[in-house]
């Protein structure tokens, strides 16, 4: 499952799965770092979110988990239009693979 929202700044989020656990993004995160070769920059852990920075093709993107949202990943807030189109090229690349 993937599908994308626009958020008011005009970012799109692209939602990988809004019902999946923790493991499930850290699935996700293992397959960025190893297939696409992404390193995660800065790492937040709260109790109830994660958000983790990653560059892709020299864009930074954040990688996000919510207890009660689930995955998602959307671009940093400079830029975005031009960052949306690598947000939906990751997400369409985690929608082929199985977690």
């Amino acid at each position: 499952m993937c599908y994308a929202l626009k958020t008011q700044s005009g970012a799109t989020e692209a939602v990988i799965d809004d019902n999946c656990g923790i493991s499930k993004f850290y699935a996700i995160a293992n397959a960025l770092a190893d297939d696409l070769q992404v390193q995660f920059m800065n790492q937040v852990d709260d109790a109830e979110t994660l958000d983790w920075d990653f560059k892709y093709k020299d864009e930074l993107l954040t990688l996000h988990y919510n207890i009660f949202n689930g995955v998602s990943i959307f671009p940093q807030q400079n830029n975005v239009k031009q960052k949306n189109s690598l947000v939906m090229e990751v997400a369409g690349y985690l929608q082929k693979r199985a977690f």
